[in-house]
């Protein structure tokens, strides 16, 4: 695999996070990627790409692909050190856990009530945090990976439909190399505390453009919501690919039929 690091010789994540993100967060937050900063460099090697996508201010939105427990914090390492403090959509379970819910909570992440009549409600905090000017990480397949060969899956409407809504910058990212340290959706402690390092890419890309899914004064409908959820996996799949040097299979995992359906284009 060709190796996409940061720019030439620079290693961003051994700058001080004061010399590379000034905006608030909370105590909790920034005590957090601390320790993190501590123990990560012990399981990964990190390669940064295109950090200069990131939008220094206003609202903006993040989407990846997500293929590991691990990939949030390398996500959120990669993020904090281009400036800016995510806020990601979790599921609602996390909130519930003792004291991961308790740091959930302080550092403003935003649960998701999947599956239930609340999950709307969990769209309309990320659109709040969006209207303060805050960025919102979301993982538009709602959850890890079942893809067979680790592909992007089908993704759920509720990016497009805060894009939409909101008209911030959309912002892909994709990675690799975090379902080394922690694969699928169960921990593997064998993995975690292997001496072995992993290398973990991240690249970002260009904004996503949804402006033909944009009507004014209206709501997008079900087709067209379709239509922007692609164009937005579309994005994110088009930098896994520069990542894993492979062309991504025709078509996207679906978990509801268990095989890869041609999404609407």
């Amino acid at each position: 695999m060709h190796q996409i690091s940061s720019t030439g010789a620079e290693k961003p994540w051994r700058r001080p996070l004061r010399k590379v993100n000034d905006e608030p967060a909370p105590w909790v937050y920034r005590l957090l990627v601390h320790v993190v900063r501590v123990f990560a460099p012990l399981l990964t090697k990190r390669h940064w790409s295109r950090r200069d996508v990131i939008p220094q201010d206003g609202g903006v939105l993040l989407v990846a692909n997500h293929i590991s427990n691990y990939d949030v914090l390398v996500l959120g390492e990669f993020l904090i050190w281009s400036g800016r403090w995510p806020h990601f959509l979790g599921k609602s379970e996390i909130f519930n856990t003792p004291v991961l819910g308790w740091v959930a909570r302080q550092c403003g992440q935003i649960p998701v009530l999947r599956n239930t009549t609340d999950a709307k409600q969990s769209l309309i905090h990320a659109r709040k945090a969006l209207e303060e000017g805050k960025m919102v990480a979301v993982y538009p397949e709602g959850t890890i990976t079942k893809d067979p060969d680790g592909w992007p899956m089908s993704a759920r409407r509720g990016a497009a439909q805060l894009a939409l809504s909101t008209g911030v910058p959309v912002v892909p990212v994709g990675q690799i190399g975090a379902e080394k340290v922690l694969g699928g959706p169960k921990i593997t402690w064998s993995k975690l505390f292997s001496l072995r390092r992993r290398p973990v890419h991240v690249l970002g890309g260009d904004p996503v453009d949804l402006d033909r899914f944009r009507a004014e004064g209206q709501d997008p409908g079900p087709e067209t919501l379709d239509l922007a959820t692609s164009a937005i996996m579309d994005a994110i799949v088009a930098l896994v690919e520069q990542l894993r040097e492979d062309t991504a299979p025709e078509g996207r995992w679906d978990v509801r039929v268990g095989r890869r359906v041609v999404p609407k284009r």
